[in-house]
């Protein structure tokens, strides 16, 4: 069973990254990933249907074998997503775990569980860490709404992993640097703004950003605040100064006087007592910063700080750049429990390190196509307990591609011969892969 035309035109630009057969093979596993119930391979087989005219080992050996690069194909994804830019491209970064089962699967560790974790007692869990970089974007048919939509990905791996594996440790601070400069250097024209939690705040990203690249981030309430340097006197002795002056702390901001501003984010109006000033960290004295204090007055939320490498910026820009980093947090959610990214059961290096990012690949590729077609077939269901719902979630996206790709095929065998017989086959077979 083959996808809406309006689909398989996205997955065109994947073909320069690969050779023919294995396009096609994608091609029709990605059909299958669309219609499965359980994400394996082997599933994606059987829901792609009469579309699945090879051999099931060749749609194995396309994450197990093929040549093929994960990142070019990202990049791919990226000139898909471009023309819905306007200005600066805005970026998240976060990290997520998959968690898996098996001591022989490549990758495999003990990493923190965010989920089931809590304030006073961290859980560990066994699976793989995935750091994503993806593109936030705004589109048409939901205004004032934004979807982050995944494009990069590294496999983290703990420092017994890396010597295991004879591969180079790097931290996830790290690989979001490769990632960032992946990306910046595939369009140097283009001027880039990364927005992450602290955990890729400090010096090893903020020292190595691309060129034409900028951070906002998180900053601790104690963290050391300096002006600029001054201005060396001739004749002085001794080496330059790097710092400047001391400036009072963000939780010292604080105590003096400040703004009160109410702004919208999360979904709901919060008020706040914000100061800010521009100063450098202690870390990266020849980078100027805007560093933004907030003591939320609304929402139960502790006073917190953030701080972005655009100094010219206002707290509002800065709090609500930040704001829009959780929409990687529902791209999250959404590949989980819709497109399957902890379900797929490849154990060797490539197949591991291709086939779970596939799942958020998809995941963008869906909603573009409901930005350039799909909107215009979706019907929302008739729920009476449902009677604040006014946009598609991405499960609604999901729900239409399948009825559109379903619906395509009823048509095509009714056209082109007897079809009842075939009709009732094809339903069949919808039922069946949908338990």
């Amino acid at each position: 069973m083959e996808l809406v035309p309006e689909f398989a035109a996205l997955l065109q630009p994947f073909a320069q990254a690969m050779t023919t057969p294995t396009f096609e093979s994608l091609a029709t596993l990605m059909a299958g990933w669309v219609l499965a119930s359980r994400r394996t391979v082997t599933r994606m087989i059987l829901a792609a249907g009469d579309s699945a005219d090879k051999h099931f080992s060749s749609y194995h050996r396309v994450f197990s074998a093929a040549r093929w690069s994960l990142d070019r194909v990202g990049l791919a994804v990226f000139d898909l997503i471009e023309p819905w830019i306007d200005g600066d491209v805005l970026l998240a970064l976060d990290d997520t775990l998959a968690r898996k089962r098996g001591l022989k699967i490549f990758g495999c560790g003990m990493h923190h569980d965010p989920l089931i974790s809590t304030r006073s007692k961290a859980v560990m869990n066994w699976g793989h860490s995935w750091v994503v970089l993806g593109v936030i974007v705004e589109l048409p048919f939901r205004p004032g709404h934004y979807y982050c939509l995944p494009i990069l990905f590294r496999l983290y791996l703990n420092k017994a992993k890396a010597n295991q594996h004879r591969r180079v440790y790097r931290t996830r601070p790290e690989l979001a640097v490769q990632m960032l400069g992946t990306l910046c250097s595939h369009r140097k024209n283009r001027r880039f703004h990364a927005v992450a939690d602290s955990a890729y705040g400090g010096q090893s990203v903020l020292n190595n950003l691309p060129p034409n690249c900028d951070l906002t981030s998180r900053l601790l309430m104690d963290a050391r605040l300096y002006e600029a340097p001054p201005v060396r006197k001739p004749g002085t002795n001794g080496r330059p100064r790097k710092r400047g002056n001391l400036l009072p702390t963000p939780a010292a901001m604080l105590e003096g006087r400040c703004r009160r501003l109410s702004f919208k984010i999360y979904g709901r109006t919060d008020t706040a007592r914000v100061a800010h000033v521009e100063a450098r960290v202690h870390s990266a004295p020849d980078r100027p910063l805007r560093v933004v204090a907030v003591e939320p007055l609304t929402g139960g939320r502790k006073p917190q700080a953030f701080y972005s490498t655009r100094c010219e910026a206002t707290a509002e820009q800065v709090i609500a750049w930040y704001a829009q980093r959780w929409s990687i947090e529902v791209a999250f959610h959404d590949s989980k429990q819709q497109l399957g990214f902890e379900e797929p059961q490849g154990w060797s290096r490539r197949s591991v390190e291709r086939t779970a990012p596939v799942a958020m690949l998809l995941y963008s590729l869906v909603v573009l196509w409901f930005a350039r077609a799909g909107h215009r077939q979706y019907q929302p269901l008739a729920c009476p307990w449902y009677t604040s719902k006014a946009d598609a979630s991405f499960a609604d996206m999901l729900a239409t591609l399948r009825r559109q790709t379903v619906r395509q095929k009823v048509l095509s065998l009714a056209l082109n011969g007897p079809g009842s017989r075939k009709v009732r086959q094809l339903l069949e077979h919808t039922l069946a892969i949908a338990v």
